[in-house]
């Protein structure tokens, strides 16, 4: 029975091998430690070098007195659950000596010269020669009686195990929760608590995967991990102490052999194998996610079949570490049972000699010694994953705690600080300067109740003075005062309560309008919600919502559009009745339109309250009482608009740039107006504007309001397993070899049963010559199996890594491209995100292989095994077979159970972790609003749920765990008893009693192992069926096909007849309604209107990203429907607002412009001469070869703009797209850029989008668009006489509607 278990183990530890990929670290470990126990010394030092790592204090930090008392019982229970194996060893070996007796009895009597008297074998005494002699009284075994005996004894074992596994696992795991639900808690609530400048620093992806990962891994380091390793460590101990006290001798020779495990195991440089795999995809993976994030360009550009092959490049390297690492693990996985087998083999031999030649041993006294030895390595080598845990979670743990005990330089929780009991409003800025020590100090004075503007060019300082006013930071020198007194003697909470703030981005949080506006003042009764958004103008919107204030706003806020969220924000500031009103960029955002609303609510709520505004448009500065404009950290200028004007200041510079052409420098205030449309120097603040670049070109609030992302994972229905294998046919050859070897390994186990009672009968034989004989040929027999096998487990480590890993590269290349050839609006939505499509790529292809690849080998080795292990023990013993496998059930479900449990078992804090990842994302937003506190609270009530689901788990996991470790001893104890019973009674040889038991647990094992192999075939069959839904749909404007028209003389002829269209994603949002307008070769026609008026929406359907709902668009008299695509876009080049460039060189990017033919240098050198660029390029130190950085971040926007240019031109295309193309630059950039794109325009046709009139001018045909329809068109000299639309906007800068 013993042997079971240890095959058990190393059945266990070969799947270790040949399992999951992602532990490579622990597999390493396990022979590291294998190595330790053989060239082990002292058992003292070596337990307490293991043990340190896992004392160490800093885990149970936060234990309480009851924690510190439940793990010590869990310990003790441990120990004793330990000593178990060992315990069971003395049994076992009794119960051998016994099964032998009898069997040399029985083979007494078959002696005819002998006879049995009174239990008594003696010579028959008319047998002359050596009547005086009797033979030593032997009495004849009661050999049931004696089963019986001991089947007791195993169930005593059994049962206890059982207990004492319940409460060792129980009880750690339980403290363990409670030590974690107090750590989580201090842990978000110190975060909370942490300045603006430390999350400046911190990135908000780390601490979500801190509050998560690390969290969980300290809970892996101080729970049932613990509790296993103690239990090990005894094993490990009593193991070896039976081996000693019982044995020395053979314990030695064992100790002897075992170093060669520890080299092989030394060698295994798995891990590092397995971190080269993924670093070579991690590469494809960030190709993958560039290209796909950027889809718009690559679709425009026609990039679809280059991207697939840089992909498949990049894929080539991470399928070579995997093909190695299939090698590598089959060739020490082999060498592994190789030794193993020697070391029986030797074992056995010189076992034998002590038994035989020397009797210092019984036979039950060699397995007692041979296995406590086994068990003792096997149990160190299983100890090994705990002590990555505990690694783990004290580095997990040294973070966690170091956040903990940090102190906030400017803790928003304190109580301390003075709270005025009347405030004025008069803020002060005495000589501050902040961080950037080269900047000279600020001063600025902001009076009570009148409104201060502060202007100035992008990174000039202004949003740090108001963040200086929140004290989100605190000044390095100099103070702010408000009414005199330092701010930072007042009251953090009380200070920000006074403060209303509207941001460029306004944060809101993903529940209803009504709560968002309260997060502005707790406890706000439903009438004064009202009237804030009654100031805010936003009544009338919400009502027209079909669930008024309850409508839930999104994610974000993204079920709302720009407009809307910047009212709510603005109601949200106002419920607050602030004293001090902080307006950062509040209207810069929005359309024409909106911003008008959104202007009107601003000017009602300014009245009589210290408001300070930051603003690029002068329509929001004029007004202000005082206008302050900064540079260089410094404010440079204070006065009125005209005082200012005069002056010829900052301010002039910013007002004559704005307006439109160098008319404005006469001051008439009607020209004045005329700016209020061009839309300003955009600003790249210091704060993160992270949501807003999402994409440019999605329409707003493209999330479906319903959608859930779960929705569609529940729809698949698992691919059939045929057409899994069908991808991998062309590897057929290796999968057959693969499986012949897997067969070869599945029949070892039950060969070694074989062998191993084989042995156990040469005991019996009394004939010393043939017995030694017997012997010798069975260890040779068993170092022969061990060569075998070292081939067969080479064979299929290759050759399934092999076909697995062809696999997985063909599958993510099919994926890849099957994703590129999808239209552009199933990007829109927003399960196909660029993230959520890398990660199936990532993950859906590597998981496939759980049902092909090293997967069949698994089961076609526990097949082999489960069948040769029966239709043997069949052959043997009917009987005692079918009573075994009525255990076979339980024995298989703890199989499959001890696989689960090496994993550990995560939890579910997922409302919590939203609830945190939300708050850490829009923490300046809660600060502002200082509602750390309430977000603290309900996350902790949040962690509630999945406390007691923790609680209630450890009783299960213990239950189970005590169960899987019984249920071997009860097998065992109920299978001797009744082969005692066949031995007596049915004269049953007892070699063929261990036979079958340990043929069949061993196979019951294996069946387990299988069995644990299911869910990924499950997970596999389900990634795969989400990879064919991929693959088997067929887009409704396809870029692979070569269907569609195609002509020569491509001339660039334009017509739009009454197109109607809504964004799949939004069917209920009419963008087109009924547009017509055309225009001929060669001209220019520039469309001019609000945001969301379709303008950008038309460029997209003439390049079909999408096609028209009703309506065409005709191109040289083709409907573009009929069009083949990849022909079309080449005709089409495209400059848009954020230009999209690639992580490689200047040179790169601009060749991207043509992907149909190879280009040359000389012409990529005339397009950018053409684009303004030549002369910028040659400037830097690499020239061309100059890598631009993920998304050009290397680069101005002026220069990416440029960079742009040069790659539409390059195509030559005879259709160029301007959308917005200088809108994002400053004025020097803005007229480099525009001469290229005059230069670019001659003898194309041109569609411009813009809302700078210089841009506009001179365009043959300007279309002025209105709610998806044309209002107006004509030049712009017609569309001036016609007093209508376009001249109310080119003299007023009114809103076009």
């Amino acid at each position: 029975c013993c042997n079971v278990l240890i095959m058990r183990g190393f059945n266990e530890l070969s799947s270790d091998f040949q399992g999951d990929p992602e532990q490579p670290a622990i597999r390493v470990g396990f022979f590291q430690l294998v190595k330790n126990c053989f060239i082990f010394s002292s058992p003292t030092v070596s337990f307490v070098r293991l043990l340190q790592p896992c004392v160490s204090g800093v885990q149970f930090r936060f234990a309480t007195g009851k924690d510190m008392l439940m793990m010590a019982v869990g310990s003790v229970c441990a120990v004793l659950h330990g000593s178990a194996q060992p315990l069971m060893l003395l049994v076992f070996g009794l119960l051998t000596d016994t099964f032998i007796d009898y069997d040399i009895e029985l083979n007494e009597l078959r002696d005819e010269r002998k006879e049995c008297v009174n239990n008594t074998v003696q010579w028959k005494w008319n047998y002359t020669g050596v009547q005086d002699l009797t033979l030593p009284l032997n009495l004849l075994l009661d050999i049931e009686h004696e089963m019986t005996l001991f089947a007791f004894y195993y169930v005593g074992i059994g049962v206890s195990v059982f207990l004492l596994g319940y409460f060792q696992i129980s009880m750690w795991v339980t403290a363990a929760a409670r030590q974690i639900q107090l750590i989580r808690k201090m842990y978000f609530s110190k975060v909370m608590r942490m300045e603006i400048g430390w999350f400046d620093c911190t990135s908000v992806g780390e601490l979500n995967t801190r509050m998560s990962d690390d969290i969980n891994k300290i809970n892996d380091a101080i729970a049932d991990q613990v509790a296993i390793f103690v239990q090990r460590f005894t094993t490990f101990v009593c193991g070896f102490s039976i081996g000693f006290v019982k044995g020395w001798k053979l314990t030695l020779v064992i100790i002897a052999a075992s170093p060669l495990i520890g080299v092989g195991a030394g060698l295994m440089f798995v891990a590092k194998l397995t971190g080269m795999e993924l670093q070579a995809y991690a590469k494809a993976g960030a190709v993958a996610d560039e290209v796909l994030s950027s889809i718009r360009t690559v679709a425009a550009f026609g990039g679809e079949r280059k991207e697939v092959e840089r992909y498949d490049k990049n894929l080539i390297s991470a399928q070579r570490w995997g093909i190695r690492k299939g090698i590598i693990m089959g060739f020490f996985t082999g060498y592994m049972w190789l030794i193993i087998f020697l070391c029986y083999a030797l074992a056995f031999w010189y076992g034998s000699t002590l038994v035989i030649d020397t009797e210092e041993y019984t036979p039950g006294t060699l397995l007692q010694v041979f296995f406590g030895v086994l068990v003792a390595a096997m149990n160190l080598g299983q100890a090994s994953p705990c002590l990555e845990a505990f690694a783990a979670g004290r580095g997990a743990a040294t973070i966690i705690y170091e956040t903990i005990d940090r102190e906030p330089e400017i803790d928003c929780l304190s109580e301390a600080g003075y709270k005025l009991d009347h405030v004025k409003g008069d803020i002060e800025f005495h000589n501050v300067t902040f961080y950037y020590p080269s900047r000279p100090e600020l001063s600025v004075a902001v009076k009570s109740g009148e409104t201060t503007a502060f202007v100035g060019p992008s990174g000039a300082g202004k949003s740090t003075a108001i963040q200086l006013i929140q004290r989100f930071y605190d000044p390095k020198e100099g103070m702010v005062t408000i009414d005199g007194h330092d701010i930072r003697g007042l009251n953090i909470q009380w200070l920000r309560s006074l403060i209303g703030i509207v941001e460029q981005e306004p944060v809101l949080f993903a529940t209803t309008i009504a709560e968002n506006i309260r997060y502005g003042r707790p406890g706000v009764s439903m009438e004064d919600i009202t009237t804030a958004a009654k100031e805010a103008n936003a009544y009338n919107f919400i009502m027209d919502l079909p669930q008024k204030f309850n409508t839930l706003v999104g994610e974000g806020g993204g079920q709302m559009s720009g407009g809307q969220k910047q009212r709510i924000a603005i109601a949200r500031a106002l419920v607050r009745n602030p004293r001090i009103l902080l307006l950062d960029m509040a209207t810069s955002a929005l359309d024409n339109e909106s911003e008008a609303i959104v202007q009107e609510a601003l000017d009602k709520v300014r009245v009589g309250r210290t408001t300070i505004s930051i603003a690029h448009r002068l329509s929001t500065i004029k007004n202000a009482d005082v206008i302050v404009g900064f540079e260089h950290g410094r404010a440079v200028e204070r006065g009125k608009h005209n005082e200012l004007l005069d002056r010829k200041g900052v301010y002039f510079t910013l007002v004559t740039l704005q307006s439109q052409g160098d008319k404005a420098l006469n001051e008439k205030s009607q020209d004045m107006k005329t700016s209020e449309e061009t839309i300003c120097l955009s600003r790249a603040s210091i704060r993160q504007r992270s949501r807003s670049q999402l994409s440019n070109l999605v329409p707003e609030s493209s999330v479906p309001i319903n959608a859930t992302p779960e929705e569609e994972d529940g729809l698949v229905e698992p691919a059939p397993v045929a057409r899994i294998l069908k991808y991998n046919s062309p590897e057929w050859p290796y999968m057959l070899f693969g499986s012949l070897g897997a067969a070869v390994n599945g029949g070892v186990n039950p060969v070694y049963s074989l062998l191993f009672s084989q042995i156990l009968a040469t005991f019996a034989i009394t004939d010393t010559v043939a017995q030694r004989n017997e012997i010798n040929g069975i260890c040779a027999f068993f170092v022969m199996v061990g060569v075998v096998s070292f081939f067969t487990q080479m064979l299929q480590g290759y050759a399934f890594a092999k076909s697995g890993e062809l696999l997985t590269r063909r599958l993510r290349r099919i994926g890849f491209q099957a994703m590129l050839g999808q239209e552009i609006g199933w990007f829109d939505d927003h399960r196909n995100s660029p993230g959520a499509l890398t990660t199936r790529l990532a993950t859906d292809a590597s998981q496939v292989q759980g049902a092909t690849g090293s997967q069949i080998g698994m089961i076609v080795n526990s097949l082999t095994n489960i069948g040769v292990a029966i239709i043997m023990s069949f052959y043997f013993s009917w009987k005692l077979t079918l009573l075994i496998l009525c255990f076979l059930p339980f024995i298989a479900l703890s199989g499959g159970f001890q696989a689960k449990m090496l994993t550990g078992f995560a939890k579910q804090d997922k409302q919590a972790m939203e609830i945190s990842g939300e708050a850490l994302n829009n923490i300046r937003t809660i600060a502002g609003l200082g509602k750390e506190r309430s977000f603290v609270e309900t996350y902790v009530a949040h962690l509630d749920a999945p406390y007691q689901s923790a609680l209630r788990k450890a009783n299960v996991y213990g239950a189970c765990y005590g169960f899987t470790q019984c249920v071997v001893f009860l097998t065992n104890g109920a299978s001797f008893r009744f082969g005692g019973y066949l031995v007596e009674q049915e004269g049953l040889h007892f070699s063929l009693v261990f036979r079958v038991i340990s043929a069949i647990v061993t196979s019951g094992t294996a069946l387990g192992r299988a069995s644990s192999y299911t869910p990924d075939y499950a997970k596999a069959k389900i990634s795969a069926a989400r990879f064919f839904q991929l693959l088997d749909r067929v887009p409704p404007i396809s870029v692979y096909s070569d269907r569609g028209d195609k002509w020569n003389n491509f001339k660039g002829n334009i017509e739009f007849i009454d197109c109607k269209f809504t964004y799949p994603t939004r069917p209920d949002i009419q963008v087109l309604n009924g547009l017509n307008v055309s225009v001929k070769p060669g001209q220019t026609l520039a469309f001019v209107g609000s945001s969301g008026c379709g303008k950008s929406t038309s460029v997209q359907l003439l390049e079909r990203f999408y096609d028209p709902d009703h309506g065409r668009v005709l191109i040289d008299g083709h409907d573009s429907t009929r069009v083949n695509v990849p022909f079309l876009r080449s005709q089409i080049g495209i400059v848009s607002q954020e230009p999209v460039l690639f992580d490689c060189s200047i040179a790169e990017n601009i060749k991207y412009g043509d992907n149909l033919r190879e280009i040359s240098m000389n012409e990529v050198i005339s397009a950018a001469k053409k684009a303004q660029l030549h002369d910028f390029v040659m400037a830097l130190p690499e020239k061309y070869d100059t890598n631009v950085g993920s998304q050009g971040s290397q680069l101005s926007r002026g220069q990416k703009q440029r960079i742009a240019i040069a790659r539409a031109i390059i195509r030559n295309p005879k259709i160029l797209l301007l959308d917005e193309a200088t809108s994002a630059l400053d004025t020097e950039s803005e007229k480099t850029v525009q001469e290229a794109l005059d230069k670019a325009r001659e003898g194309r046709t041109c569609i411009v989008i813009a809302h700078r009139l210089s841009t506009i001018q001179n365009s043959d045909i300007i279309a002025v668009m209105s709610r998806g329809l044309l209002i107006e068109k004509g030049t712009h000299d017609q569309l001036m006489a016609l007093n209508g639309a376009y001249y109310k906007l080119v003299t007023t800068g009114a809103p076009i509607s």
